[in-house]
């Protein structure tokens, strides 16, 4: 075990050692006020190494709840959300999916569900028959190649469209949505001056 002396001397051996080497790098050798500084700076370099990380750690979250860094929190005083359910292996992803309101990034098998949601409403926002059996039919092909599972990930339970049947549902929710027109009666479809002619107006 190293004493107090010797420690000291290997201590001033550095600083002479750094003295020299600054002397040849600079062409100037240290001052008096540098070179107590620079053992301080060695010392303090010295203690650091000394210490251990978890009195190291310890220090620095005393500091910070010193500076006031660990006020007004997030979750203060509530309960930590996701902790309640069992492990998930993918809950950083789906908490970075979440926070960064991400889309379009999940496995097929969920964006398939949440496609399967909104089909209705994405079909009634096509203008034509046509536009609907081929959003259909590719909604039917990205079932089939999800079930497939050639990329992985969770089992697909979203099951496939009939195609006629979802088109006839389509009709009768566009005739619901759109007003009925009847034909216009003789009477309306008589000009302005013939009714006044004939002195109805």
């Amino acid at each position: 075990m190293a004493t107090g002396g010797s420690r000291r001397n290997s201590l001033e051996a550095r600083l002479e050692r750094a003295a020299v080497l600054r002397a040849g790098a600079d062409g100037a050798p240290l001052t008096e006020e540098e070179r107590a500084h620079e053992a301080e700076q060695e010392a303090l370099r010295e203690k650091r190494s000394r210490v251990n990380t978890a009195a190291r750690a310890d220090y620095l979250v005393r500091e910070a709840m010193a500076q006031g860094k660990f006020e007004n929190l997030q979750y203060a005083g509530k309960p930590i959300p996701g902790l309640d359910g069992g492990y998930d292996p993918d809950w950083w992803l789906k908490g970075l999916i979440q926070r960064e309101n991400l889309s379009g990034l999940a496995p097929e098998a969920i964006l398939l569900r949440t496609v399967d949601r909104e089909l209705d409403s994405t079909l009634d926002g096509l203008p034509g028959e046509r536009q609907v059996r081929e959003a259909l039919e590719e909604f039917n092909r990205r079932v089939i190649n999800a079930r497939r599972q050639l990329q992985g990930g969770p089992p697909v339970v979203t099951p496939t469209r009939d195609v006629e049947e979802e088109v006839g549902r389509w009709r009768s929710r566009r005739a619901a949505v759109e007003p009925s027109e009847e034909p216009p009666t003789p009477e309306s479809s008589q000009r302005w001056w013939r009714r006044l002619w004939r002195g109805e107006a």
